[in-house]
């Protein structure tokens, strides 16, 4: 039987949740719509086809073009493989695949809300510079090694035209509805669970545990932050996920530089994605990322809590979310629970292409009708790069890919299985052909 001190304790949890949800939702709503807006006028096709050749620019470039992006850290590793099938150089990739997982312009607004301008402004200006460092780095360290990358089909080769507008009338319109679109169904179902997830940590350590209990050993200095990076960097969670949790470790006395380092550490690394960077970008490349992401946190940490000491109150003031929630934060969380609860729903409806739907009907003798299984895809991003990749494959003429389910219907002529699974491996997924 609950107890009322068990129940006490649940409804103080979820007031907590509430009220931080409150301070994030007019901030993320609004956020979702300028992503949206975002990856229509700059979407990820776009930007790996622009992006080849080695040198400085193209580094700086991919830098910049990958912070505002609103890309997880294993939506951005199957990105980052189809930008080198595309001829992206290993040091442009590499600085993509380096800033943009540690924010997007989702995160930065979200980080104002929940812990101020300072870490707001950070935030992105570490990502940047971590980019364009390990990026330039690598494009140095492998310049004289075999670009490695598997060439990817013309653009206008087998799999069709990609990015190709609409009609002129419908331009305007079509824009706007894919924006938001991709602005209020498919990027708050990438990250709802792992939002909402954190929404709860942070909730439970801001009620169980007093403030200030861990300050002996989560408090200032390299070794608190040696810690939140032994745990940042194995864990999943996304840029916008981790705020949450970064302002409840702070609640339990680490300092605004060791919160910082796991805001870095946790969105630009996992442990999942690692081995299919080792074979992406290579040893040398995966070793310099990693150390890149390391030495720029410390010291992104560390000049944040001197800052901390010089202006102790435009820092700490993240702690002062006490406040109640007023209409506008009650209103706009409700609004984003609906969202994020649509968006969940329709994910679950798959994928509802003619070819998904079996509305092809009959082939001729020649042409093939293939059911393929591919795991490892956890966001709309892994969806894309996945189609992206089967439709160029040899033979290919149309593909779906239901995130859903993880299968891919795919048809045309003269498809070499192999050829296409191996175009689907190569970009971080397994795959395997199960109907002919």
């Amino acid at each position: 039987m609950v107890t009322a001190a068990v129940l006490d304790i649940m409804g103080d949890i979820a007031i907590a949740c509430w009220r931080v949800l409150g301070e994030m939702a007019p901030w993320l709503l609004f956020s979702f719509v300028v992503a949206g807006f975002l990856h229509v006028l700059v979407n990820a096709r776009w930007v790996r086809r622009h992006l080849g050749g080695r040198g400085f620019w193209p580094v700086a470039k991919a830098a910049l073009f990958g912070v505002p992006m609103p890309l997880c850290s294993c939506g951005v590793i199957s990105v980052t493989a189809a930008m080198r099938q595309h001829g992206a150089g290993r040091g442009a990739a590499s600085s993509f695949l380096i800033a943009t997982p540690q924010t997007g312009v989702d995160s930065i607004l979200a980080t104002y809300a929940l812990l101020g301008p300072i870490f707001a402004g950070v935030r992105p200006v570490v990502a940047l510079i971590s980019g364009v460092l390990g990026g330039t780095l690598i494009d140095r360290a492998t310049r004289n090694e075999a670009d490695g990358f598997v060439p990817a089909a013309d653009d206008a080769g087998a799999g069709g035209v990609h990015d190709q507008p609409p009609a002129v009338g419908d331009a305007h319109r079509s824009g706007i509805l894919r924006a938001l679109r991709y602005g209020l169904v498919t990027l708050p179902g990438d990250i709802a669970f792992h939002l909402i997830i954190g929404l709860i940590i942070g909730g439970v350590l801001s009620v169980l545990i007093a403030p200030g209990s861990f300050d002996s050993l989560l408090g200032a200095g390299l070794v608190s932050m040696l810690i939140m990076m032994a745990i940042g960097v194995p864990m999943y969670v996304c840029s916008t996920a981790s705020i949450p949790i970064a302002l409840g470790f702070m609640h339990l006395g680490t300092s605004p530089g060791a919160a910082l380092v796991f805001l870095i550490a946790g969105p630009a690394t996992n442990i999942a994605t690692l081995a299919v960077m080792w074979r992406v970008l290579g040893k040398r490349s995966t070793v310099i990322y990693l150390a890149t992401i390391v030495v720029t946190a410390l010291l992104a940490g560390l000049l944040l809590d001197w800052l901390a000491v010089q202006a102790p109150k435009g820092v700490h003031a993240v702690h002062d979310h006490q406040h109640a929630v007023g209409w506008l934060g009650h209103t706009t969380s409700c609004a984003l629970l609906v969202v994020l609860a649509a968006s969940i729903f329709v994910r679950r409806l798959g994928n509802t292409s003619d070819i998904a739907k079996g509305r092809y009907g009959t082939t001729t003798e020649s042409a093939q009708l293939l059911v393929v299984d591919i795991s490892g895809m956890t966001c709309s991003h892994c969806a894309v790069a996945a189609t992206d990749a089967i439709r160029e494959t040899p033979g290919v003429r149309d593909v779906a890919v239901d995130l859903s389910t993880g299968q891919a219907m795919v048809r045309g002529e003269d498809i070499e299985c192999d050829a296409l699974t191996q175009a689907i491996e190569w970009i971080g997924f397994r795959a395997s052909v199960v109907s002919k």
